[in-house]
């Protein structure tokens, strides 16, 4: 089902409808059925695609690795962890903020970013970008119309601005149903967090979390932070026996049931983990979202929930080691760890485990790990955001784990390795899934554009052989293709400060 342009136009009662249709031959198997459950297998699937991170034009590798990942896992669920949206794009710069609290108005892309996409669109050929739709040619006309009648000089920016945020709000629409046709097309259910740059653009989450919900098998129920235990349903979301819990937008919980629906398995728990702190580096949740951490427990029934999330936590250095800065494949801390030089601690990360880059965690920890534990509430915690880093670890009790980037708009691992990661929970002990990541390499093959990235590695997986094959497929290796200018990006713009 092709996923129309001005498809946020149509009747409210169109996105329950195509979700009832695409129900029927729906790749997830809860799909379905109605609702998140195990399956009579005792088997339930998640699929987590994490930093698609593209403008208005999405590659077409990030896209058929998506496609190809889906077909490959059939997931009951897919995940989205956070910068969907690269809103540091150039096509967004009549709107672009550095930060949340910048004047929109003011606001100007950096050099170093414009240099980044410059380069890779120089590669591609320079892309064509998405044609506005009819819809917004109009409301733009219409604010042009305005701001030529208007007087007053504050009214005519005012004005213009909105003019150029239609235009983003056009372009980023079309971005989402790109990178989503996918996963609308196999009729599997999904759910969205965010990152620190999604907003960016300068669009904020509850306008993203709409959009998202224009489109059948969403998840995202509206925000009700008075009320965050207050069980709801999404018509549109094609489960309509599903509950959802939301605190704000990108914060919510679902409960994951058995085959007979007696009790909930284990809980999945989207948090907003928040995008920049004004004293430098990155932020953490917000108030609202650590006092849903604390209360999802109580919806769950007793079951434990795996959290997902964007940034990691600072407790993900505690798999690492530190070693000399000498040592082959060592990378350096990031800001409050950038004093030592680490590999990842193979005692305690599964094996084909592999780090790429420093964590790039909070300066300080907020006390979500200590939340997690103190309400035995959790088992485990992923998240993306280091788009090099693909490690899964345990710590303190705590399954901990870094998904790479599955997009190919911004840096990330050699192409092969840009991937999906994939869940398999068993209802005998749903606490203690297996977990791979479903790589380009192996799904698809070479890709086939040459834009711009930084592929080096840092770590070179060891004892392959004794990773999970939750496909029980042989693997094909796709090639390793280097990049001249990514490299140079790199030397010119510096390994830190990419994001």
């Amino acid at each position: 089902m092709s996923i129309p342009v001005d498809s946020h136009r149509a009747d409210a009662a169109t996105v329950p409808q195509q979700a009832s249709q695409q129900r029927d031959r729906s790749l997830s198997i809860s799909a379905r059925l109605g609702r998140l459950q195990f399956h009579n297998s005792g088997k339930f699937r998640v699929l987590q695609l994490s930093d698609i991170q593209d403008g208005p034009k999405v590659s077409a590798d990030t896209i058929k690795l998506i496609a190809a990942a889906c077909d490959a896992a059939r997931p009951d669920l897919v995940v989205l962890t956070g910068d969907q949206i690269a809103g540091y794009h150039s096509a967004y710069r009549a709107t672009y903020r550095k930060r949340r609290w910048n004047d929109a108005l003011d606001s100007i892309i950096g050099m170093g970013r414009q240099a980044v996409n410059f380069l890779g669109d120089a590669f591609q050929g320079f892309p064509q970008m998405p044609q506005p739709s009819q819809s917004t040619v109009r409301q733009q006309e219409s604010l042009d119309e305005r701001a030529q009648e208007a007087t007053d000089p504050q009214d005519v920016r005012r004005l213009e601005y909105e003019r150029d945020l239609a235009h983003t709000r056009d372009m980023v629409r079309q971005s989402i149903q790109q990178f989503m046709q996918p996963i609308v097309d196999r009729g599997i259910p999904f759910v969205v967090t965010y990152g620190n740059h999604d907003f960016q653009c300068g669009l904020d989450n509850a306008e993203f979390d709409a959009m998202f919900r224009e489109l059948p098998g969403c998840l995202n129920a509206e925000a009700t932070v008075a009320e965050p235990l207050r069980p709801l349903h999404v018509p549109g979301s094609g489960l309509p026996d599903q509950v959802v819990y939301t605190a704000e937008p990108g914060t919510l919980a679902l409960p994951v049931s058995d085959v007979r629906h007696t009790r909930t398995v284990f809980g999945i728990v989207l948090l907003d983990s928040g995008d920049y702190a004004r004293e430098g580096g990155y932020g953490t949740p917000s108030t609202t979202g650590m006092e849903f951490l604390r209360l999802a427990p109580q919806a769950m029934g007793g079951a434990k929930s795996i959290v997902f999330q964007h940034i990691p936590l600072p407790q993900f250095y505690n798999l690492l080691r530190v070693v000399p800065p000498t040592a082959a494949y060592a990378v350096q801390g990031y800001r409050t760890y950038d004093s030592q030089t680490y590999l990842l601690d193979e005692s305690v990360t599964q094996p084909g485990s592999f780090l790429g880059e420093g964590i790039s965690c909070p300066d300080t920890d907020c006390g979500e790990f200590d939340v997690m534990k103190q309400t035995n509430g959790y088992f485990a915690l992923f998240a993306g955001h280091d788009h090099r880093n693909g490690f899964v670890g345990e710590y303190d009790g705590m399954m901990l784990g870094a998904t790479p980037t599955c997009g190919f708009g911004a840096y990330g691992p050699a192409p092969s390795m840009r991937a999906a990661r994939l869940f398999e929970f068993d209802i005998r002990h749903p606490y203690n899934p297996r977990t791979q990541l479903l790589q380009f390499g192996d799904l698809v093959g070479k890709p086939s554009s040459h834009k711009a990235y930084t592929y080096a590695m840092s770590h070179v997986p060891t004892n392959a052989g004794d990773t999970w094959n939750l496909l029980r497929k042989p693997k094909v290796f796709g090639g390793v293709v280097a990049a001249v200018a990514g490299l140079l990006a790199t030397t010119l713009f510096g390994g830190r400060k990419r994001r």
